[in-house]
């Protein structure tokens, strides 16, 4: 099958897409709070989840809204450290080099649009081993709003050369999802096992993981939208 001329581009998002580091950092939180008897909802969550924490600060919450006498240092530190020891059984999201792979191959470009850090992001696609394979990299360290404002996918469409229909985002959360809508990419969502219990409006394709989708089809598909 050949692949459709329209399609030129593939954007992935990083946390949670490619490699699902928000599920241990909703783990780590969740356990930081019931250590001062508080739950922490998904539903108060998932208001940082792909996105910025302006709108829900988990760090802070504790101490702006409930008053309770914690030193936030102590408390930043704690969660990074338990969120590290539950990465540690993390790998890189089942589908996701194939797809890498097969994107090469059918000659399209690579993009990476993340509401996270350059370092953060950087330092885990290398150890990843596939820094290489994307062409351009935008991170909050590039836009002034990140997710679910568009800037971050148009910021990657104007570095890849390609408009919003030629290209095709992956995302996991309803945050990088509604960005790449609003930026008028057709998006592959494959949410990770926190965000799989959110809700999500329309998208090319829902799917567990990117393993389930034939990649000259769905590329194919996209272009005939």
């Amino acid at each position: 099958m050949t692949i459709a001329s329209r399609t030129k581009a593939v954007i992935f998002d990083f946390d949670g897409t490619i490699l699902d580091t928000e599920t241990a950092w909703y783990e780590a939180f969740k356990s930081a709070y019931r250590e001062y008897e508080v739950d922490l909802s998904l539903d108060m969550y998932a208001g940082c989840i792909g996105t910025s924490l302006h709108k829900f600060n988990p760090y802070e919450y504790l101490i702006t809204d409930l008053k309770l006498p914690i030193d936030p240092d102590l408390f930043r530190e704690s969660v990074h450290e338990l969120h590290g020891k539950l990465m540690e059984r993390e790998e890189m999201r089942p589908g996701v080099l194939h797809f890498l792979d097969s994107a090469k191959e059918a000659g399209l470009q690579i993009g990476l649009a993340s509401s996270s850090r350059r370092e953060w992001v950087e330092t885990h696609l290398k150890k990843l081993e596939i820094l290489d394979y994307f062409d351009c990299i935008r991170t909050a360290d590039d836009v002034s709003e990140v997710k679910p404002n568009p800037e971050l996918y148009r910021q990657a469409l104007r570095a890849l050369g390609v408009s919003a229909l030629e290209a095709i985002a992956i995302e996991d959360s309803p945050n990088g999802a509604q960005a790449a809508e609003a930026a008028g990419i057709r998006c592959i969502v494959t949410p990770n096992p926190l965000t799989e219990r959110l809700e999500f409006g329309d998208c090319l394709r829902r799917v567990e993981s990117l393993l389930e989708l034939d990649f000259h089809r769905i590329v194919n598909e996209a272009a005939a939208v």
